[in-house]
């Protein structure tokens, strides 16, 4: 079962955020963590939800950030601000890219771009959340244990969405923290998004298919509970085996990229106009995804 509104998921794990980004929250007695960044434009949202669902802010310790992608990671220079105490967690890879002045500028534009699609614009000016060379944290690495009191969860090295990718996956409540990726639910879809490298992006859908999995979160699109959780992953598998064949069908048609990226996009948005990207920014994730590919073709 998809959900897709914000609320309590089980005992100590809340879905906040709106349907299009998510975050999660961890809550012991003494402290809590935030799993994942969402977007910029969520700020506002996430100060409401923390007064209805009665969440102590000043309880949150640590934040981990899943990848470094500008819709991941949008609320984590306001939350560190307003918090300079709160321990930041990512990928060595992560900072690396968090340190680039080029990427900081993407991450800048590319939220406000999709702050503006979504209806958000006033954002930036009620809030300081542009990324800036304050912001600075721990680095995390495969297999390490991490979270707040019974709920410590363990980190897989994920790469292939992005360079910089890890999941989060606690066993004590079966909770799974893929983020995009592990595909994105969408509608009734899953998007497979193998953004910089799709042959390890399904290396490491394999890499996560064994584990015992309740709680599917997802930063896109909420979170999935139930038989569909269970089997999540391993139908992420099938979605990645197919969106690469199509990608190659269609390139091979014309072996020109640029084409290709046109046609791809044009398809996905004659059906889904409504997609929390803007045709530009996805043209971007596609010519990326088709780059990868390509090589590997010629």
């Amino acid at each position: 079962m998809r959900i897709r509104n914000a609320g309590k998921v089980t005992d100590g794990l809340w879905c906040l955020g709106s349907e299009a980004s998510n975050i999660y929250l961890l809550e012991g007695d003494e402290e809590s963590m935030i799993v994942s960044g969402g977007m910029s434009y969520l700020v506002p949202t996430l100060l409401e939800q923390f007064t209805e669902f009665g969440i102590d802010e000043t309880r949150i310790t640590k934040l981990l950030i899943l990848h470094a992608h500008f819709d991941h990671i949008g609320t984590i220079p306001f939350f560190k601000r307003r918090n300079p105490s709160l321990e930041v967690y990512a990928s060595a890879r992560g900072w690396e890219i968090l340190g680039m002045p080029k990427a900081i500028t993407t991450i800048n534009n590319f939220g406000a771009d999709v702050a503006v699609h979504m209806g958000f614009e006033g954002v930036y000016s009620q809030y300081d959340i542009e990324w800036r060379d304050d912001i600075s944290g721990k680095t995390v690495v495969e297999g390490e244990h991490l979270g707040v009191e019974s709920l410590e969860g363990i980190v897989y090295e994920t790469p292939g969405h992005s360079s910089c990718s890890v999941s989060f996956y606690i066993p004590t409540i079966k909770a799974l923290f893929p983020s995009d990726g592990g595909g994105i639910p969408y509608k009734e879809m899953i998007l497979a998004s193998g953004n910089s490298n799709f042959t390890k992006y399904q290396e490491s859908l394999e890499k996560l298919k064994d584990l015992d999995v309740e709680f599917l979160c997802a930063d896109h699109y909420g979170y999935i509970t139930g038989e569909e959780a269970k089997h999540y992953i391993r139908e992420s598998i099938q979605t990645a085996r197919a969106r690469r064949s199509e990608m190659e069908e269609v390139y091979l048609r014309s072996r020109d990229m640029e084409a290709a990226t046109r046609e791809l996009v044009e398809r996905f948005y004659r059906g889904n106009p409504d997609y929390l990207l803007t045709p530009e920014i996805f043209s971007g994730v596609y010519r990326q995804m088709l780059r990868h590919i390509v090589k590997e073709l010629e």
